[in-house]
């Protein structure tokens, strides 16, 4: 990758992450200091650039600490000294036991957000380490946890890695705050009230905000706009009850209105959840992504790569949220279930920003978003959507009230295509083609579904098209909320035509997943011969990760549905694990011994057959 081009920009392009820099801007204090599990990049794919932009765009002076070291004498959380407002902590754009540790629990070798790829340079739950670092260091500061890592965590969970219940993070962690979701709008009003004099302890009405308050002050019951959850205690003792409460947090997230403000107690304190703030309308997205990154990383890390920010550089983000409802995903615990779209101008503002890269070789990376065809999409009739409390618009049906039109998306391809210095523009981003086949008897949305299916695959494909069946039956797939497979199978026929009729040679590459909760090893075994029928040999496969506040992981650890209450087969021991992986690699010769013996024990020697016969 050629070597970033910084002679164009001043040290104050980018906030300040030392004292050097802060004093170059004549500034002899901040207001906010944020720190980082990544490194810092001025994108506005990563978080901390974001909300740090948003907080500069509203007056106040911010500082990054990308990536402390919090192993020595603790210097990076000295050198501002206390911030005149708050501290903000983030993980980093992933949560840290993901981003460290494998589905098997084995520590991973690199850290894509860290210049290098080095590992190591930032702790387990970087939450927890900065927050109680702080604490320690300024006891009186004002410490506010976010990101991804706080927000996926801001109930009693099941940690994975810890094998065990974890209540909230903002108990585990000492700090003040927790924001969750997206964080532009309430981190301002946070840092406004504040600055007005109100004490961080008396905010306790701030939308989309944690707070932790003492059980007295919790309703004595359930109503309208509050919802009690069974507490900390009673879900460590019975598992069930963890599993219930998750119900009800999924079903509020998912609120159209932000739903009710949840409470649960642990103890003599009670934890309380203010509800999720609306979609961001479009006026209010296109004001965050047209703040004035760089869209580099900090002169700090010149001559190093950072191969998160390789991945994006020259893509364009087009929308938030995200309505599939995917039981083992975490967008929408995160985002939202409702999109919250960018304006054409704002997209090709940013795209004309990316064909000026001294780099740029005509080809933008991506044009997507969380889902990548969901831009502009929603419910018709918004009144049906405040009653809604579904977790998916797609599943088990395509919701009759979703509009579906891929015209707005096509029409953005086409615009960002017709820019000088483009040649091409690709979709990295996944693309749920469930959406894009529906048709829902209006001709002109499902004309231009089928132009978006053939425009797709010949014009945004770089060779391989990635898509999600995730699993081949329909037992495993109901409880994913994905669609049936015989769908995929449509859709390949669509892919394989195309490509005839344009004379292309491109491949279908399918994702899919082992060890999911309701997957037998059976239903693996399934797998492998359905997908060998189709000419597949697996690339793009992983076990199933438990990771916070989703469906699937509230199965894995509670063996039961949080909406059936019925128990659900989940392989959980090493054992049962490798036993169903295997059969993503038929093909590989070491693997079939073991997969003719297991086929035997399971009494299917037909399959025996369907996957070694000459």
């Amino acid at each position: 990758m050629k070597e970033i081009d910084y002679t164009s920009l001043r040290p104050t392009d980018w906030l300040p992450t030392s004292v050097k820099e802060m004093k170059a801007r004549g500034w002899d204090y901040v207001d906010v200091v944020l720190f980082s599990g990544d490194a810092y990049v001025d994108h506005p794919s990563f978080g901390a650039a974001v909300i740090g932009r948003v907080l500069e765009a509203a007056g106040f002076r911010v500082a990054i600490v990308p990536q402390p070291n919090w192993q020595d004498d603790l210097r990076d959380f000295r050198k501002f000294g206390c911030p005149r407002l708050f501290f903000g902590i983030s993980a980093g754009a992933m949560d840290s036991m993901v981003n460290h540790y494998t589905a098997n629990r084995r520590r991973r070798s690199d850290d894509a957000y860290t210049p290098g790829a080095r590992h190591g340079a930032r702790p387990d739950y970087p939450t927890i380490v900065y927050s109680r670092i702080l604490r320690r260091l300024y006891p009186d500061a004002a410490i506010v946890a976010g990101g991804i890592e706080a927000s996926l965590r801001r109930l009693s969970h099941y940690d994975y890695w810890a094998d065990k219940l974890k209540p909230s993070i903002l108990l585990e962690s000492g700090a003040d705050m927790l924001l969750y979701g997206m964080g532009e709008h309430n981190t301002v009003e946070l840092a406004r009230r504040l600055a007005a004099g109100e004490k961080i302890s008396d905010i306790t009405d701030l939308p989309q905000s944690v707070v932790k308050l003492p059980a007295s002050v919790m309703p004595a019951e359930s109503d309208e706009r509050n919802i009690i959850l069974n507490s900390w205690q009673q879900c460590v003792a019975d598992k069930r009850l963890q599993s219930a409460n998750f119900k009800h947090i999924e079903q509020q997230s998912n609120s159209l209105d932000g739903g009710a403000t949840i409470w649960q107690r642990y103890g003599d304190e009670v934890v309380k959840v203010l509800p999720m703030l609306p979609a961001m309308t479009t006026g209010e997205i296109d004001a965050a992504f047209d703040l004035p990154f760089t869209r580099l990383p900090h002169p700090r890390y010149k001559g190093k790569t950072i191969p998160a920010y390789e991945m994006i550089r020259h893509s364009v983000n087009l929308h938030r949220g995200c309505f599939g409802g995917c039981a083992f995903c975490t967008i929408s615990a995160h985002q939202g279930k409702f999109i919250a779209s960018r304006s054409p101008e704002s997209i090709l503002r940013e795209a004309r920003q990316v064909t000026r890269m001294p780099d740029f070789k005509g080809y933008i990376s991506d044009l997507g978003g969380p889902s990548a065809n969901m831009y502009q999409m929603g419910g018709r009739d918004k009144s049906i959507c405040a009653r809604c409390k579904k977790p998916s618009c797609l599943h088990p049906v395509v919701c009759p009230n979703l509009n579906t039109d891929h015209r707005p998306l096509l029409d953005i391809y086409h615009k960002v295509d017709a820019l000088p210095g483009v040649k091409k523009s690709f979709i990295g981003s996944g693309v749920r083609y469930d959406l894009s086949m529906h048709r829902c008897g209006d001709k002109k949305i499902d004309d231009a579904s089928r132009r978006y299916n053939e425009e797709l695959i010949t014009s945004h494909v770089s060779g391989r098209l990635k898509v999600a069946p995730e699993h081949t039956e329909d037992d495993v797939l109901n409880i994913m909320r994905k669609p049936s497979f015989e769908l995929f199978h449509q859709f390949k026929s669509i892919f394989d035509n195309v490509n005839r009729k344009h004379g292309l040679r491109q491949q279908l590459i399918p994702y899919f997943i082992s060890s999911h909760p309701g997957c037998h090893e059976i239903d693996m075994a399934e797998l492998a011969v359905k997908t060998k029928s189709l000419d597949f040999r697996l690339e793009q496969v992983q076990d199933f990760t438990p990771t916070p506040m989703t469906v699937a992981s509230e199965i894995y650890y509670s063996g039961v549905h949080p909406y059936t209450g019925e128990k659900v087969f989940t392989a959980v021991r090493p054992e049962e694990k490798l036993a169903q992986r295997k059969y993503f690699f038929w093909y590989d010769r070491t693997y079939r011994i073991d997969i003719e013996r297991s086929l035997h024990r399971l009494h299917r020697p037909d399959l025996i057959r369907a996957l070694f016969k000459k």
